[in-house]
């Protein structure tokens, strides 16, 4: 059997999935890891766990399938920082995209003329998500560590290292970094200032489609054939347009997993400075041009966990609790919920401001809660394609993709809110499915990017009469924010002072 491995290196997991030469995927693996949040604004992974999440879900796809892929690609989460020495041994645990201490920096970058230099230059938001914010800090706050940093790699250079023994980025994830001149794809010289190191420090650049056939397996995975080819690939957003077809003008591809993300292909970077957008990279010709949310399932999560109180999550508990919203009316009765429980990336760019139901009368039971709180993580993504359209970048219709699609409810209510059709291929994770599909282009097992199954496809097309009634809520939901912003930050500044 001929197959291709996408692996899609997530924050919580790592997710193997095997696609045929019909370009359809056709089975699985999945393994999870931790991350610790030693005080606030931490979020940690130890990279060790990740690279035998990753060992794991190959051994187990080749155990099941009888034999190794044709090839492996790879798509991982973006923004992730590891400071090694020369061996590739971590210095200290990863900082992943969440990891928000570097807040400070990204403020005082931002209130200068250089941040808005940077984010034109390298398509990379100004914010504590990103790699350059995140180098800045540690060399601020822990010298000690930064002096004998050889290089600051992300997870994907990590496992690339342990496969090849080299240090190599991919175009994609360099993108992401805020410190490559997104147009010329070299290391952009003021960003390394900025950051306080040297392009040495940093790994090489490649194309998403770089291929390397020297693959020895008896050191790290022994149950692969020697020369397996693997190709790079590209990060998990740009991937997900790929894995649903949304590679066209018009398309976006909208992505719930535990946070959000709204993307569209173009064939330039547009770059808005008041919404922030972000410009990355699937290779050569086409960029990616969108929004990320912070709070997209995980807000459910802690609701489930949290609020409901239920210890053991399982698929059950989900579709149980987002059932008996369905008799609830759109805007769940006056009750609005701002997701922002990790604070916000696009397009407000506040990592001041906190969760918020508003509008709770005596009539409000747990199902308008669960309502409302699906409300606002969709009203958080229509703010994205709001702003997206307001640079320019007209979007007809919605790939979907993630953890969400598995709700009829959570997709109707997306559908209504952006007024958009939605398009549902494959409930297979879409990274992991569009590296494969880089795969099959870049070893020449197909002339082009393939496209999704266009023979399973599912449409949910919006209610206009609800899509009618949820721009009067979303009104509300985006003056909510102006409103108590202000009182956010004061709060969060009162608690986060020393």
């Amino acid at each position: 059997m001929q197959y291709i491995l996408g692996i899609d290196i997530g924050t919580g997991s790592t997710k193997a999935v095997a696609v045929g030469t019909d370009h359809k995927a056709f089975d699985s693996s999945q393994y999870f890891y931790p991350t610790n949040v030693a005080q606030p604004g931490y979020s940690e992974q130890d990279p060790e766990l990740i690279w035998q999440a990753f060992q794991q879900s190959i051994e187990t796809m080749v155990s099941k399938l009888k034999s190794s892929p044709a090839a492996i690609s790879l798509s991982c989460a973006m923004h992730s920082v590891i400071a090694v020495d020369e061996n590739c041994q971590a210095l200290a645990p990863m900082m992943t995209w969440a990891d928000s201490r570097s807040t400070g920096v990204a403020d005082a970058l931002l209130a200068s003329a250089l941040g808005a230099e940077l984010y034109k230059a390298t398509g990379t938001p100004v914010h504590s998500m990103s790699p350059l914010c995140k180098i800045s800090w540690i060399r601020e706050n822990q010298p000690q560590l930064f002096s004998t940093v050889y290089k600051f790699i992300s997870i994907k250079e990590y496992i690339w290292y342990r496969l090849f023994n080299t240090f190599e980025i991919d175009h994609s994830v360099a993108s992401c970094t805020g410190l490559m001149d997104i147009k010329k794809l070299t290391w952009y010289p003021e960003a390394l200032s900025v950051a306080g190191i040297k392009a040495e420090q940093l790994s090489v650049l490649v194309s998403t489609g770089y291929l390397r056939r020297d693959f020895d397996p008896v050191k790290t995975l022994p149950f692969l054939a020697k020369g397996t080819p693997f190709v790079i690939g590209a990060t998990d957003g740009c991937l997900a347009n790929l894995g649903t077809g949304a590679i066209k003008p018009g398309i976006a591809a909208l992505t719930i997993g535990t946070s959000g993300a709204l993307r569209v292909a173009g064939s330039s970077a547009v770059v808005n400075e008041k919404a922030m957008n972000f410009s990355y990279r699937l290779d050569e010709e086409i960029f990616i041009n969108g929004g990320p949310v912070n709070n997209g399932g995980i807000a459910l999560k802690w609701h489930l966990k949290n609020i409901l109180q239920k210890t053991e999550l399982n698929a059950s508990d989900y579709s149980e609790t987002l059932s008996k919203t369905e008799a609830i009316d759109p805007g769940a009765e006056g009750l609005i919920f701002l997701p922002y429980l990790q604070g916000e990336r696009a397009p407000i760019w506040d990592s001041k401001s906190c969760g918020t139901f508003f509008g709770m009368h005596l009539n409000h039971q747990t199902p308008h809660f669960t309502r409302a709180l699906i409300e606002g993580i969709c009203f958080a993504l229509n703010d994205v394609l709001l702003s997206l359209a307001n640079s320019g970048q007209e979007i007809k219709q919605l790939n979907v993709s993630g953890g969400f699609v598995t709700s009829t409810i959570w997709l109707q209510i997306m559908a209504d809110i952006t007024g958009k059709k939605l398009l549902l291929y494959s409930v297979e994770d879409a990274s992991a499915v569009g590296a494969a599909y880089l795969a099959f282009k870049s070893t020449g097992l197909s002339a082009g990017y393939p496209l999704p199954d266009q023979q399973h496809i599912t449409y949910i097309e919006p209610d206009q009469k609800n899509h009618t009634i949820y721009k009067t809520y979303f009104n509300f939901y985006q003056k909510i924010y102006q409103q108590l912003k202000g009182v956010m930050h004061e709060m969060h500044d009162f608690q986060n002072k020393d």
